[in-house]
């Protein structure tokens, strides 16, 4: 069966939204959240660039760009046009026509325009504009990341992309799934404050729920995209790609994930999958994972906060 996800969390859900501070207990054990991960590195970000969009928005932004159907922003190149003209490349329509026009005038009669035009020379413009990105990082908090230091990095390389991101006004999101649920902690923003306050108190441990996480991320993102529709959506999950929680108990974790990876690719949403696990306990879940997102998946060069935050600007 697979999960409905056009469906709103219920308060007993392991999915649910909470505010920035739902991870401010300092002193919970392992099997009640988990405890503190470390201080994340300082790293100094640095531009983040994103692929060229395919898609057409109406709106502008500050970041990619993309495909417009509007009349404004800049000419790239013309084409063939797929129904009415209202954006003409004259340029481009002159040298389709010119080749024809000695042809055209011997058989038009005296008082014919200098240029003959037919409907098949017609081309019109390709423009491309500035689109703003939606970025959704989802982290795995579960032990199944190994040591804390490993999340250390992870959370410096986090808040650095995000203060990229916030330099360049793209609204970004952070989710964790640990125990038995994902948690937005924090709603996508373009607040580098509010993001550096949720990434401080970010628990480790417990079990590992991917579905949770992933249903989590594409319900956030469809519905950012209803309420923006000029931003482009990124999604990067940072995990082992290992799963022993379920939202639906009759479903295997893995194959319920991957069942949610499956409908986020199908939606069109630009993903990558960043390796947490050792290279010596790797069993290749991650690289399943990629695969049904249609992502790429990278493997760490290092635990530092700086090689994974070059990894992921690299792949973007």
């Amino acid at each position: 069966m697979t999960p409905d996800l056009g469906a709103e969390p219920q308060p007993d859900s392991p999915m649910r939204a909470g505010p920035p501070d739902v991870f401010a207990s300092q002193n919970e054990r392992w099997w009640q959240g988990g405890k503190q991960a470390p201080q994340a590195q300082a790293v100094a970000p640095k531009h983040l660039t994103t692929p060229l969009d395919n898609l057409s928005r109406k709106q502008g932004g500050k970041r990619s760009e993309t495909l417009t159907n509007r009349k404004s922003g800049r000419y790239i190149r013309a084409r063939l046009p797929k129904g009415k003209v209202t954006d003409l490349a004259f340029d481009a329509t002159l040298r389709a026509a010119a080749p024809y026009q000695p042809q055209r005038r011997a058989q038009a009669p005296p008082d014919a325009p200098a240029l003959i035009l037919k409907p098949q020379d017609l081309r019109e413009k390709v423009r491309v504009r500035k689109a703003a990105n939606l970025i959704i990082f989802a982290v795995d908090a579960s032990w199944s990341m190994a040591v804390t230091e490993r999340m250390a990095a992870t959370k410096g390389a986090i808040f650095a992309l995000l203060t990229d991101a916030y330099q360049h006004r793209d609204r970004v999101g952070l989710i964790v799934f640990q125990k038995n649920r994902a948690t937005l902690v924090l709603p996508p923003t373009n607040s580098v404050d509010l993001a550096g306050r949720a990434l401080k108190n970010i628990p480790i441990g417990g079990k590992t729920p991917l579905s949770a996480g992933l249903m989590l991320a594409y319900d956030v993102i469809r519905r950012e995209q209803i309420a923006h529709p000029d931003v482009r959506p990124l999604l990067i999950v940072l995990t082992d790609g290992a799963a022993n929680v379920s939202i639906n108990p009759q479903i295997p974790p893995l194959e319920e994930a991957y069942e949610i990876a499956d409908k986020i690719a199908a939606a069109g949403i630009h993903s990558v999958v960043i390796n947490m696990e050792l290279a010596e306990f790797d069993q290749g879940y991650a690289r399943r994972l990629a695969e049904h997102l249609r992502a790429e998946c990278l493997t760490l060069p290092s635990l530092q906060a700086q090689a994974l935050y070059q990894t992921v600007r690299k792949a973007l």
